[in-house]
């Protein structure tokens, strides 16, 4: 994911609007779909998990932490990238990052 510190004056909406959602507390990434569906085409490049239309209208697909509550964060980033298109925003939820997997001595069996 891009972050707001690595943004060139010439960045396309989509990374703008990649890196503002990458802020957002709760988010694990950007979800481009099973086949990388869901993505913003750019010369040389893509945005995996943000579509822009032409009339300003956001989709974002996104991964949220284990945890965290996944209404408030969809909210969160509905509002983050509002104040950044003029469209409508849709958010899609895909996924949810799991907890990771205690090794073994989490399982009592290691050392």
């Amino acid at each position: 994911m891009i972050s707001m510190e690595r943004l060139t004056a010439d960045a396309d909406p989509a990374e703008i609007v990649a890196a503002a959602v990458g802020a957002v507390p709760g988010v694990a990434g950007l979800y481009g779909g099973l086949f990388g569906e869901v993505a913003t085409h750019l010369a040389g490049r893509r945005v995996p998990g943000v579509r822009i239309d032409d009339g300003g209208n956001a989709e974002v697909h996104v991964v949220v932490h284990w945890g965290q509550p996944v209404p408030a964060t969809a909210y969160a980033v509905r509002r983050a990238v509002a104040r950044l298109v003029p469209g409508e925003v849709h958010v899609v939820v895909d996924d949810v990052a799991g907890p990771a997997e205690p090794g073994p001595a989490g399982r009592g069996g290691g050392a």
